[in-house]
């Protein structure tokens, strides 16, 4: 993945690119994802910036729409030469393509949204590309159970081999404990112990003759010699032997499967690739996501535009937000003040967040910010003082400068801190505004800062030249760190002395000592500041009253549609109403008219007529009566006496299933636990739910007769193993099995973390052992990782 040309490293690390960029390194998941954002470095490249910014802002967008994805796990696979070579993969490396190809999976499927499509986007094409190979992925996880252990099942040869490694096993031990207890005299303890693969006691050493066998061994005391008894020789020999086949075997099935890996190595190698690629971009996705960073936009006339910029190495709940423009009205910038006032961050910023951008990272600013591309970023900053070279802090930031008008063209920008300091102030101005001059002339973008007061009267009297300064609170005697084009910096030594308590008379000496049109210059600057911050304040005012009035006018919109779309259902509703009430009305009357000429022509009594009308009415009560809300009733009425503490009832008006958790008062009523939701209802508003049983037939491990099954309200799908010893954990995961099964749990997840993987390895030698466990994994992406433990029971 190319990751960008080299910019002058010096200019990289005065600006502290690469403290982004191990920024950039954290947020990577893999090792070699970090090793791809270590090599990260600006491209003056429009059309590769432009493409890795997309990529940056679909990962971001992918982030705030489905969450963080991890790439832990993905490990180089550069061994994949030696399988192209004819070689073989061991347990280690294919547990690796196992790792890479379930991470396949995972990664595909977070490419999806929730409706099972690839969300359309950049990225889209690598994540459609990926091919997970399920088939191999299976047959490395039936094959292989740890980086140590191969299982039995991988073949039938090896499940023969360890049957029978394991049946001689037993007939040694017992023989040997027989042995053990007839001539415990003669041992240093009663125990079988493995001195160079076999079988052996520990005999005391003046009882050796007593044990008929081969010495393998002898403690360094020299008072006990560990003998294999004769008897046992053969089949310790029998059991090396099948050891040796079953070695043999193990480089069989290694064989097989690495075979294949490599019908399949085209597509591992590639989605290795893309695995890389992705934990890379999705790196830079997530660092725009920690700088509340957004896209930025590209001139190519070197046009700077930044919109409340922060510096991404300053605490974002401190900084303050500067707004920065250069290229379009004026291509030189002079940032003039006191010194502590935020001069050099405001440059540092405007550096870094150009070597960003042209990096594919998103940049701390608001939207809508414009970025120039450069070929090349020139900073002259902090003190460049060499005591090796005898060189002073003036003569370094010369040799600088000397370097920058060099090298410097149109498609530069040159960043100057206090340009001209270190020397006379008179020269160092003269000088600095000579330099600045020339670099104009060349068309170079530059932003310098200074505190001579001849740059401020150059920018204000030269075309395409621009003063800012960095606001000061005379009051606070503390900076704003504010930015502010088009207004000249003011030293406020005089009132800032003042402030601390200098005598009155020491400044008004010192005033008389400023040339007139010196203090008539500093008198315009505060006139002119004194006049933008009523301005501003002005501004913010007639800003705010403007968000209020469109606040209220929105909220006037939305109540009026709100009120409209009510009385427009209202109005609906009730006409429809109004129609089937005249509906109805007009049936009873056309009825009752043919009711009534048929009892006129066949003279018929009013005696008849009023039964028929009253046949009429009892037929309108009926459908009155049919449009009315009916309460649910029990099928089966409950017997309070029979009701017992943990029934299983389904609690009618609510239409929800819980247990019963008190006795029925005088009055019938109870508190029903539903989940978390503990409710009081009357018994007639409960119905017995039929408990499912299950039989001594359906579990080996019950005993005879029935156990129902209350539990499965209580088990919870997860146990926590975390901090506990081997031991402990086999204790508390074997009873809950147990519950979990009998609870028709289908899965459950057993937590043991990472840590050293020992508590891992002996819950998964355990398992092996659970007649009701089908099987168990580790879990994958979004389960937690290797930290957890999928189980699936027998159906």
């Amino acid at each position: 993945y190319n990751v960008g040309e080299n910019m002058n490293n010096n200019s990289l690390i005065k600006l502290e690119y690469f403290k982004i960029i191990e920024q950039l390194k954290d947020m990577a998941t893999s090792e070699i994802g970090k090793d791809i954002c270590g090599k990260l470095v600006p491209s003056s490249d429009i059309t590769a910036i432009e493409l890795w910014q997309k990529e940056t802002n679909s990962a971001l967008n992918r982030l705030l729409q489905k969450g963080n994805i991890s790439f832990y796990g993905l490990k180089d696979i550069k061994f994949l030469h030696r399988l192209r070579l004819g070689g073989n993969l061991n347990i280690d490396e294919l547990l690796t393509i196992a790792s890479l190809l379930r991470l396949s999976g995972n990664t595909k499927q977070y490419g999806k949204n929730q409706r099972d499509e690839f969300i359309e986007d950049e990225l889209t094409d690598r994540f459609t590309t990926l091919i997970p190979l399920r088939n191999l992925l299976d047959e490395l996880n039936r094959c292989i159970l740890s980086d140590t252990e191969i299982a039995d099942e991988a073949s039938p040869s090896l499940k023969s081999i360890r049957r029978n490694i394991k049946s001689i096993s037993g007939n040694i031990h017992s023989f040997l404990q027989g042995l053990v207890a007839s001539s415990s005299k003669y041992l240093q303890e009663a125990v079988i112990t493995m001195r160079n693969d076999r079988y052996c006691l520990p005999v005391k050493l003046e009882y050796k003759s007593k044990i008929n066998g081969i010495v393998h061994d002898q403690s360094t005391s020299g008072q006990t010699v560990f003998i294999e008894p004769l008897a046992v020789v053969k089949l310790n020999n029998q059991i090396r032997e099948l050891e040796i086949e079953e070695e043999k075997e193990i480089q069989v099935i290694l064989s097989t499967l690495s075979a294949l890996v490599m019908e399949n190595i085209d597509t591992i190698e590639t989605n290795y690739s893309i695995l890389k690629e992705l934990d890379f971009i999705f790196a830079k996705g997530k660092l725009a996501l920690s700088h509340k960073a957004s896209k930025p936009s590209f001139s190519f006339d070197r046009t700077i535009d930044l919109k409340e910029a922060r510096h991404p190495l300053i605490n974002k709940d401190v900084v303050v937000p500067i707004n920065v423009s250069l290229g379009k009205d004026f291509t030189l910038l002079v940032i003039t003040g006191p010194n502590t006032g935020g001069k050099t961050v405001s440059l540092k910023t405007v550096g870094l967040l150009c070597q960003m951008a042209q990096s594919g990272l998103h940049i701390p600013c608001k939207s809508g910010s414009t970025v120039g591309i450069f070929n090349e970023i020139y900073a002259d900053i902090g003190d460049e003082q060499s005591i090796e070279q005898s060189l002073s802090t003036f003569s370094s930031h010369i040799k600088n400068v000397i370097s920058f008008i060099n090298k410097a063209d149109e498609n530069s920008l040159v960043l100057f801190d206090e340009l001209g300091s270190g020397t006379d102030p008179i020269e160092g101005a003269a000088l600095a505004i000579s330099i600045l001059s020339y670099l104009k002339s060349k068309d170079i973008r530059v932003i310098a800062t200074t505190h001579y007061s001849e740059l401020k009267t150059y920018a204000l009297t030269t075309d395409n030249v621009e003063n800012a300064c960095c606001e000061f609170d005379v009051n606070s005697l503390q900076p704003t760190y504010k930015l502010l084009i088009g207004i000249p910096g003011k030293s406020n030594a005089f009132a800032i002395s003042s402030k601390l308590g200098m005598p009155q008379f020491i400044i008004d000496g010192a005033k008389s000592e400023i040339k007139e049109k010196d203090e008539s210059f500093e008198d315009l600057v505060s006139k002119l500041e004194h006049t933008r911050l009523n301005l501003e304040k002005e501004k913010a005012e007639v800003s705010r009253y403007k968000d209020e009035v469109e606040t209220l006018k929105k909220n006037l919109q939305e109540k009026t549609d709100k009120l409209s779309e009510k009385q427009k259902k209202t109005i609906d509703r009730a006409n429809e109403e109004a129609r089937k009430i005249l509906q109805e009305a007009k049936d009873y009357a056309d009825e009752s008219m043919k009711l009534f000429n048929k009892f006129r022509k066949n003279n018929v009594d009013l005696s008849a007529f009023e039964k028929n009308r009253s046949a009429l009415n009892e037929k309108l009560k009926k459908k009155n009566s049919s449009l009315a809300l009916k309460p649910v009733e029990a099928k089966k009425k409950i017997d309070p006496k029979k009701l017992k503490l943990g029934d299983l009832v389904k609690v009618l008006s609510m239409n929800l299933n819980g247990t019963v958790s008190s006795l029925p008062d005088d009055k019938g009523n109870l508190f029903v636990q539903m989940g978390i939701m503990r409710s009081k209802t009357n018994i007639n508003n409960l119905e017995l739910v039929d408990e499912p049983v299950i039989t001594s037939s359906t579990l080996s491990r019950t005993n005879k007769g029935k156990i129902k099954m209350s539990k499965s309200f209580s088990v919870s799908p997860e146990i926590n193993l975390l901090g506990m010893t081997v031991d402990e954990a086999i204790s508390h995961l074997d009873k809950y099995l147990d519950d979990a099964y009998l609870a028709h749990l289908s899965s459950v997840r057993v937590v043991h973390g990472k840590g050293t993987g020992a508590l891992r390895q002996g819950i998964h030698k355990y398992l092996k052992r659970v007649k009701q466990v089908e099987s168990f994994r580790l879990g994958s992406f979004g389960e937690g990782d290797a930290g957890v433990t999928i189980v699936e029971f027998k159906k």
